[in-house]
């Protein structure tokens, strides 16, 4: 087993100590000491290409479950009790297969994890994966909630899989989803994110009382730049994409644009895929990270931002940001719904790290989306 990764390929270093005796989200450098220490460990060698500034990519296994819906396993069963009674039939990931929209599937992960006391988990899918439609979260054995992994889990992980716009080819060792590993229960508060940004700045405007509660709101851009495009609309039946090509696709085979229109509004209609921008340019401390609220019934019908994670580095001058906005990907629920420029859409909360990572988002490292506009995955050619 590649789980006995030796220690030397992730040396222990002062600052993932330092983790040791805070709470906080875990940064690169502490990452691979959990690899090191086998908290974390996987059926291949990891890569570096899997440690980001402040989550570790998960990889596909070799096989993947057709299944007749979601489901959680609940307290009282494993996801493999579940799979007995809900398995469809079996996929080989191997030379690559094609997972079809509107189907489920569910996917052992190569990753597998023995936490120790104080360590919990939580997950996304990962930018590209949301901006793809894709909804994949994360399952765990006796677990009663998606994307959240409990304090001291040991055991495998499993990915749900469902593509609602684009049918998509993935294999073995394609990385859709994103683990984040927690020490602790670092606090929170309304207050101290509006100190944080006061000190730093974490969009480029005046967040008042109003702007900062249980996150820092973030806004729709409809009014659109000099070429008037405020957004794509899935087209409904585009091809097939593969998940590990990048920049290979024509963007006018599978995107209508959408143009801003004299009242600077856009009515989202059920069943339609947008990716949509902030009008807000987003920053991220680099000993914070920040995740984007998925929905809220508050703010209106619809769901934004599948993909919520930002990694400290997002945005800042010093990485190649210059702050950088926030993509939006958005499906309405049930009805049409009407959305404005400026209409309040989402909020990002913010949480501290253990330690400054030694690997900042940034185009130092070869992030796709740190300078970005309006922009689909990358997937898609410029």
């Amino acid at each position: 087993m590649a789980s006995d990764t030796k220690e030397s390929l992730f040396p222990r270093t002062e600052a993932a100590a330092e983790a040791d005796r805070t709470t906080g989200i875990l940064p690169y450098q502490a990452i691979k000491e959990a690899i090191a220490n086998r908290e974390i460990q996987a059926a291949e060698d990891f890569s570096e290409a899997q440690i980001q500034p402040a989550s570790l990519d998960l990889r596909l296994g070799p096989v993947a479950y057709r299944v007749r819906s979601s489901f959680l396993p609940g307290k009282s069963a494993t996801v493999q009790d579940k799979l007995g009674a809900l398995a469809m039939h079996e996929i080989d990931l191997r030379p690559g297969a094609v997972l079809e929209k509107g189907c489920v599937y569910i996917v052992p992960l190569q990753e597998h994890l023995r936490l120790r006391k104080r360590l919990s988990a939580l997950a996304n899918p990962k930018s590209s994966t949301g901006r793809l439609d894709i909804f994949a979260r994360l399952i765990t054995d006796h677990g009663t909630e998606f994307d959240r992994v409990r304090e001291r889990y040991q055991g495998p992980l499993y990915a749900e899989i469902s593509p609602r716009t684009f049918s998509v080819l993935v294999r073995e060792n394609s990385r859709l989803v994103q683990l984040r590993l927690r020490r602790g229960s670092p606090p929170s508060s309304d207050a101290a994110l509006r100190r944080l940004h006061d000190s730093v700045g974490l969009v480029d405007a005046e967040a008042g009382q109003e702007d900062i509660k249980k996150g820092l709101a973030i806004t729709v851009d409809l009014a659109g730049g000099e070429s008037g495009v405020i957004g794509y609309r899935a087209k409904k039946h585009a091809g097939l994409i593969d998940i590990d090509k990048i920049g290979h696709y024509d963007r006018a085979n599978f995107w209508d644009p959408l143009r801003a229109d004299a009242d600077r509004a856009l009515i989202l209609d059920p069943g339609e895929f947008y990716i949509l921008a902030s009008r807000e340019t987003v920053t991220v401390p680099v000993d914070h990270a920040a995740e984007m609220i998925a929905y809220d019934t508050l703010v209106g019908e619809f769901r934004v931002h599948y993909a919520g994670f930002f990694d400290p580095g997002f945005g800042l001058a010093e990485t190649g940001g210059r702050g950088t906005r926030a993509v939006l990907e958005v499906r309405s629920h049930e009805v049409p719904f009407l959305i404005e420029d400026g209409q309040t859409v989402g909020r990002l909360v913010y949480e501290r790290l253990t330690a400054k990572p030694d690997k900042l988002y940034g185009a130092g490292i070869g992030s796709s989306y740190q300078r970005q506009g309006l922009a689909l995955s990358k997937h898609f050619k410029p």
